[in-house]
């Protein structure tokens, strides 16, 4: 589901450019979930960036779905993107001003997914996350874990390839963040997607099948889990 071979990254350019991370290799098949441990700066969400193709590599490739996302021009990135790639953010990021299903059934509006197909879809994946009664309340009538169940059916309610997750459980209490990675785990697996998250937290590391150190130099496997 996702390839990358030898990926670097350097902000600047010339002698004076700053090495971020290089010679990232990452395999991740459908189903698995890999999460992705660093020191602080190392540079865990420009990776995430890279492989999204949200931010342009120095070197090397990320294919997804057999795709060379460098090969694409912007557009066809973000076509891509939006058919093919989920998203899971720390801030969540979900809009104030739409009601929890609307918030869900964003990703099948903008796909020109025909309404009915998207009801059904968002309450599917909302009973999926236990938020089938709410529906239709606002943001700030719900919790932070109960948001970022939201963004957690949000990214995956059109069925993407690839799950990114960048620090997901970062504006969560032990327990409920303990929830929201058992959620983002059995999700990923019964979709058969790929997913890579980014933490700084053992906790939530520990939901993975592996567990790997991005460093300047590349990625090293930190140990795997059941």
């Amino acid at each position: 589901m996702l390839h990358v071979r030898q990926l670097a990254k350097r902000h600047g350019a010339g002698p004076d450019a700053t090495p971020v991370f290089a010679q990232v290799d990452l395999s991740v098949a459908p189903g698995e979930f890999v999460a992705i441990v660093g020191e602080s700066g190392v540079g865990k969400s420009t990776l995430l960036n890279c492989l999204a193709g949200l931010d342009a590599a120095s070197a090397g490739t990320v294919h997804v779905l057999d795709t060379d996302l460098g090969a694409l021009d912007e557009a066809a990135q973000a076509h891509f993107r939006r058919r093919h790639l989920g998203f899971v953010f720390q801030a969540f990021h979900v809009l104030p001003h739409l009601s929890v299903a609307q918030n869900v059934a964003l990703p099948l509006m903008l796909l020109g997914v025909p309404r009915a197909q998207q009801a059904a879809r968002v309450a599917q994946e909302l009973a999926a996350v236990g938020l089938n009664d709410l529906g239709e309340r606002l943001p700030q009538q719900l919790s932070g874990g109960q948001l970022q169940r939201v963004a957690l059916a949000r990214a995956l309610v059109h069925r993407p390839a690839l799950i990114l997750a960048d620090e997901p459980t970062g504006n969560l209490d032990p327990e409920t963040a303990d929830r929201v990675m058992r959620l983002l785990a059995d999700q990923t697996r019964q979709h058969g997607a790929a997913c890579v998250m980014v933490t700084h937290s053992a906790a939530a590391a520990s939901h993975a099948d592996r567990v790997l150190r991005l460093t300047a130099t590349g990625m090293h496997t930190e140990g795997g889990h059941g």
